[in-house]
């Protein structure tokens, strides 16, 4: 399969044999790698990405859900445009920082919000937070949530033997994540045994979403909220991905009320831009000489403008119901596929997103998620590329449908999937009987 992709992005490897000469394998974010070459873009619209080999793709990966806008979306192009005639950043507070603040205070039903620009910051003054309201170190994290790029959190994210605490980067001293604990997702006895009095905060993902998109057990999570009750912890939501798959994000959804909440992608239209949100006498904690937080372009006059036009203009409720209901097209697509061609592939959608694993049935937590043999995808993923689309980000990931995707578009991800997915089957099946055991 690799020499479809290879046949039609001659230009990506010289790009790549280039660029990896001054970058770490060519790219800017590990996660933007995949053999045997990153694929290089140049231009986005709508639905739609280019290559630097002028191949068009119907993009569902959209900035790894930052793009439920769309590409290069008319109104966020305006909005910047004016607003970068006024100054990209002004070194002060910004006029128009507490309107974007008092809009997601009030969609997100949060007490009080600050800006930071990436959700790796925010979750990281999140901790910070937490550890100060409460004045105890340890800090919960699920195994396969991933909470960015800073040490503390860095954990457990995609360990190869799941089970054992092990940092997901060299370069992570043990003192870093002495105080971080790990525990199975969806296992109230697992999370039972770690929740005690000296843990400050549990974090999560509060619909997994970097490990596939993994349904949540509702019972589990109000375990975690009756715990923290008990126990004297804080809950955190860290909205990254989800804040932007309902209208009021996870907390919404699920009806729950965190102690804070990180939002961040979908919410700025595709520019830069965090949130740390929640209750007033944890947010009130933060000040010169109390909790520290900063950062030079935290609420820059681009990002916020840009927000506040997608959180009322763009992103509103009728917009969700178009996307989920896009999304549930593919949903049924691919079960009718899976069906169709006698494959093992289960399915899970929430909102505009949506996974596939070439399994038998959905995995409840990492443990499940990587027994999987991901072969088959990796024969899906480049027969669709070949095809002209970008069905996800990567085996780990999931769809996202953007208001400028069309019915159109689903059919022919549709198209591209039933090949690829045929083609593992294929492959599958021919494969020789090793009669050595």
């Amino acid at each position: 399969m690799l020499s479809l992709y290879t046949s039609r992005t001659p230009k990506s490897r010289i790009l790549f044999e280039e660029n990896k000469n001054y970058m770490p394998y060519g790219v800017s974010s590990n996660y933007r790698y995949f053999d045997p070459y990153p694929i290089y873009l140049t231009k986005g619209k709508g639905s739609r990405v280019w290559d630097v080999d002028g191949n068009e793709y119907i993009d569902f990966n959209l900035g790894f859900g930052v793009l439920e806008v769309g590409h290069a979306n008319e109104r966020i192009i305006e909005e910047v445009d004016n607003a970068i005639k006024e100054g990209s950043i002004l070194g002060f507070e910004y006029c128009k920082t507490g309107k974007l603040a008092k809009i997601i205070s009030q969609r997100y039903k949060l007490d009080m919000v600050r800006f930071s620009s990436t959700g790796t910051e925010a979750t990281m003054h999140a901790i910070r937070f937490a550890r100060a309201y409460t004045k105890r170190k340890k800090i919960i994290k699920f195994e396969g949530h991933y909470h960015g790029s800073h040490d503390q959190l860095l954990v457990n994210v995609n360990p190869l033997k799941p089970g054992s605490k092990v940092p997901s980067s060299l370069g992570i001293p043990e003192e870093a994540i002495a105080n971080t604990i790990v525990t199975d997702w969806n296992d109230i006895e697992s999370f039972e045994k770690v929740a005690n009095e000296d843990v400050a905060a549990v974090i999560m993902e509060p619909v997994a979403m970097n490990m596939g998109l993994i349904p949540t057990d509702e019972e589990f999570l109000k375990a975690v909220f009756e715990l923290s009750k008990e126990k004297g912890f804080l809950v955190i939501f860290d909205e990254t991905k989800t804040g932007g798959k309902f209208y009021s994000g996870a907390l919404g959804y699920f009806n729950v009320k965190p102690d804070l909440v990180i939002l961040g992608k979908a919410i700025a239209g595709g520019l830069p831009l965090s949130v740390i949100g929640g209750k007033r006498e944890i947010m009130e904690l933060i000040g010169p000489g109390k909790v520290a937080h900063g950062g030079t372009f935290n609420a820059n006059p681009l990002s916020v403008r840009a927000s506040i036009v997608t959180l009322t203009e763009i992103l509103t409720e009728s917009s969700f119901y178009y996307m989920h209901r896009l999304s549930e097209m593919l949903e049924r697509g691919y079960r009718e596929i899976a069906e169709d061609l006698g494959v093992e592939l289960s399915v899970y959608r929430w909102g505009p997103s949506g996974s596939i694993y070439f399994s038998p049935k959905v995995p409840r937590n990492y443990k499940e998620f990587i027994s999987i043999d991901f072969s088959p995808w990796f024969t899906y993923f480049y027969t669709t590329l070949a095809k002209g689309v970008i069905p996800m980000g990567g085996f780990n990931e999931e769809w996202t449908v953007s208001i400028k995707h069309t019915e159109e578009d689903i059919r022919k991800h549709l198209e591209a999937a039933e090949e690829g997915i045929r083609k593992a089957k294929e492959i599958k099946t021919n494969m020789p009987i090793d009669e050595s055991f």
